[in-house]
């Protein structure tokens, strides 16, 4: 299914990319070669006997700029500008640096001519009404194929991060698998292990209760819960390598592995602490209201996730088999929709509030975990390497052999990380994403959702880093404590990139067919954020 996703995330990006140039040329959008009027204040007498480079204002009249690019500004267009004078020419070269104020126009062709922020041309000039004051036309350079140039710097650009994640796993795991060695060679991954057997056992039924496996996923799942996710991917990936030792069928996923993966989509964190950032940079009067919604939407994604996993894995299946694996997971399905249930009520009674305010609140809450999530790591590290002194672990050595592994891990995964993110990137430099927006918008609107709020749907399971982006964007246009700022705020905290999570842990371990872990992923996805459009409605709309 992977092969698929890929192929249609590079097919789209660059069908979409290719189809809006032939439009821009074809209806002329960027006006290439139509000189445009305007007035131009120099900041000191102009003399074109002199070859000298002058500052100076360009002025153009809302009429002007309307009629030339047939758009609708409503104010009088200004932007600084430098133009170089020569002598032996009749018309002067000038550039200009696009700014915050620049028409969004000009903000595209800067991109499009392969510079972020620089647009060149040519002026001439009709008539100087003073020393410092003219009437003139100005010519950009031609502009071509911009959406393609695009596509080509999203595919190095995202090439070359995928690389500097992968250098930045290294350390990071080469630390914690050196110390997860220390607590395998001590005993200590066994004795968590069983104390959460029964939980462990209904999830990874394949999976011996005492393998080293099911110390990661706890410590990984802890780790995510914390928001310790510099400590949370390396236990992650070595779960997968150990859940890879049990696999009879290498290359492809075992039900373990997806139910796994469908946990680790579902992104159940008790503090977003990234989305509470963001909201506290943009000025928000309770930036950590969304504690109690992004938990909700996560449980819900986590849910199902799970049930998702669990009810895939059962496909392709032999005749006559499902009645009998019902009937043999009937009973831990039921109790997981009670929970499910009973949660809903709580909140929807207003139970959960009254909760809340027992334990000292929200903000008593998130101190509490604050606390917890600072120490964690330091903890974690002392008390394991305590323990193996104890038990008279060679911690040195032990360490540095579990820090080998992690360094292998860690360059392993760039060419997986590599090709999922070029993806992503032509996928979204292209405008595919923009058209998918387009077509599911009259269905979102219908379940309450908001048309500002789906490019953050859309890139979520994606990108962290555009994720972040959408929504930092949207809280600065609509405020973070408006209803479509709490609402992104709460997707950020209820869902995970799931495409970078399949391709870094599947690609630790060479997972070709990832079977039904995508679609798990994904449905969790859907989960959280509908999950998220739900709770946010319901307590603020």
């Amino acid at each position: 299914m992977l092969n698929y996703v890929w192929a249609g995330l590079l097919f789209l990006g660059i069908a979409a990319a290719l189809t809006t140039d032939i439009m821009d040329q074809t209806t002329d959008r960027y006006r290439n070669s139509v000189p445009l009027p305007v007035e131009i204040i120099f900041d000191q007498p102009y003399d074109s006997t002199k070859i000298e480079t002058y500052s100076a204002q360009l002025i153009i009249t809302e009429k002007n700029f309307n009629a030339h690019y047939r758009q609708a500004v409503t104010n009088i267009v200004k932007q600084k500008i430098k133009i170089t004078s020569s002598p032996d020419q009749n018309k002067k070269s000038f550039y200009f640096e696009i700014s915050g104020q620049s028409p969004i126009i000009w903000k595209e062709m800067a991109k499009a001519s392969g510079e972020e922020n620089d647009l060149t041309g040519t002026v001439s000039f009709s008539k100087m009404i003073n020393a410092t004051e003219a009437l003139a036309t100005i010519t950009f350079e031609e502009v071509s194929f911009g959406k393609m140039k695009e596509v080509t710097n999203s595919a190095i650009d995202y090439a070359g991060t995928a690389v500097k994640i992968a250098i930045g796993l290294i350390g990071l795991m080469a630390l914690w698998l050196g110390i997860m060695k220390i607590a395998e060679e001590a005993g200590l991954i066994s004795i968590i292990a069983k104390g959460v057997r029964p939980i462990t056992k209904f999830l990874f039924p394949d999976v011996p209760p005492d393998h080293p496996a099911i110390g990661a996923i706890i410590m990984n799942i802890s780790a995510n819960m914390l928001g310790l996710g510099n400590a949370a991917t390396p236990f992650g990936l070595k779960a997968m390598e150990e859940l890879d030792e049990l696999n009879d069928q290498k290359g492809t996923a075992t039900n373990a592995m997806c139910t796994f993966l469908a946990i680790n989509t579902a992104g159940l964190t008790l503090i977003p602490a990234s989305a509470i950032a963001i909201r506290a940079a943009a000025g928000s009067s309770d930036p950590a209201v969304i504690i109690g919604t992004s938990f909700f939407g996560a449980a819900c994604a986590t849910t199902v996730g799970i049930l998702s996993a669990k009810i895939l894995e059962k496909f392709p299946l032999k005749r006559n088999s499902i009645p009998d694996r019902l009937k043999n997971s009937w009973k831990g399905l039921l109790i997981l929709l009670a929970l499910i249930v009973g949660a809903f009520i709580l909140i929807i009674s207003g139970a959960g509030s009254t909760l809340f305010s027992m334990i000292g609140g929200a903000d008593s809450f998130k101190s509490v975990i604050q606390i917890i999530s600072t120490v964690a790591i330091p903890l974690i590290i002392l008390s394991f390497t305590t323990f193996g002194v104890v038990k008279k672990v060679k911690i040195y050595e032990v360490f540095i052999e579990g820090a080998k592994e992690g360094f292998n891990i860690a360059v392993r995964i760039i060419p997986f990380l590599v090709a999922m993110l070029v993806a992503i990137g032509i996928f979204r430099a292209g405008g595919a994403m923009d058209f998918l927006v387009w077509i599911i918008d009259p269905i979102t609107s219908l379940i309450g959702m908001p048309a500002e709020a789906l490019p953050m749907a859309m890139m979520r399971p994606l990108s962290g880093s555009g994720s972040m982006g959408i929504m930092a964007e949207i809280i600065s246009v609509h405020g973070p404590d408006s209803l479509i700022g709490i609402l992104v705020s709460t997707i950020m905290g209820s869902t995970e990139t799931t495409f970078y999570v399949i391709a870094v842990y599947f690609g630790a371990v060479n997972i070709r067919k990832t079977r039904h872990a995508l679609a798990a992923g994904l449905l969790a996805d859907i989960a959280g954020i509908l999950g998220a459009v739900f709770i946010v409605n319901l307590l603020f709309g």
